[in-house]
């Protein structure tokens, strides 16, 4: 039986590199079901993700597209999407993006596997649990703020994460831990125009009489909430609407917004290009 796979890829741009994928795979009796590509003029690299299926074992096909990397500089990573991404939320005192996640797996509409979460505090037990899914408290200070990182880590390690998931976690995580977790850790966060900062930015926004309303899901660096966009979602909000309305739009925007990023994610449609991403999606 045929397995589906989903190659990325960045390089160099310069002819040939399509030439020479699809070659690959028509070689080898691969059949390309989908294809993206795009080259960024300014950073003068080429970006492409192609989904296929193959009756080659996956190492068999590494090896292969290996054999690219001399001549073209590849940097690339091929993925059994038969196998799901083990995903570790982490969560405050906020429930919306959690319940909003655990509820898109059971039904089927997002592909991953969240194999535990993890707060800094206990009240999201019960809804986790509900789901028969492990539920880690990890309470934080300043002071044990290193210790508590480590323990998120050697969860990481236990569980063998390949994504973490900042769901309105209410912490700064630390450089070094944002290093240890580049390019796989998403975060979501409100975001306006103007932008409030602070306490209630709702209620900011709603004093200020704002038009629009956002939130921007990005991976997470050591500069806060500036990490490389992955995608964002807006609502139009008058006059009409009070504070509190503003905060359930804004909660209802960061659902969605924050599922996108982790389906595109966990699909390979997420490429980084500097301090920004190139996204297929489908």
């Amino acid at each position: 039986m045929n397995a589906e796979y989903v190659l990325t890829l960045s390089c160099p741009d310069r002819p040939g590199v399509v030439a020479a994928v699809s070659g690959l795979l028509a070689a080898r009796g691969c059949n390309i079901t989908e294809s993206q590509q795009f080259g960024d003029q300014t950073a003068e690299r080429f970006f492409m993700r192609v989904q296929f299926t193959a009756a080659l074992p996956q190492d068999e096909l590494s090896s292969a597209f290996a054999g690219l990397v001399p001549e073209f500089g590849l940097d690339f990573k091929l993925r059994d999407l038969s196998v799901k991404p083990k995903v570790l939320i982490l969560v405050s005192k906020f429930g919306h993006c959690l319940n909003d996640l655990l509820y898109r797996v059971r039904s089927g509409l997002l592909d991953i596997e969240i194999v535990a979460v993890a707060s800094n505090h206990p009240d999201l037990r019960p809804l986790t649990q509900s789901y028969g899914i492990d539920y880690h408290h990890l309470p934080v200070t300043p002071e044990t703020r290193p210790r508590q990182e480590a323990e998120i880590l050697a969860l990481v390690e236990h569980y063998q994460v390949e994504l973490v998931v900042l769901a309105r976690y209410m912490q700064v995580l630390s450089e070094d831990l944002c290093e240890k977790l580049s390019g796989r850790a998403i975060n979501i966060h409100h975001s306006f125009l103007p932008s409030f900062k602070g306490a209630k930015p709702y209620h900011q926004a709603h004093d200020r009489g704002v038009k629009l309303i956002g939130a921007t899901a990005h991976y997470v660096t050591s500069d806060l909430d500036e990490g490389p966009i992955i995608e964002q979602e807006v609502a139009r909000v008058d006059h009409s609407h009070s504070p509190a309305d503003l905060v359930a739009i804004g909660r209802d925007v960061e659902c969605v917004a924050l599922a996108r990023a982790v389906r595109w994610h966990a699909e390979q449609r997420v490429l980084l290009d500097g301090h920004k991403t190139i996204v297929f999606p489908r």
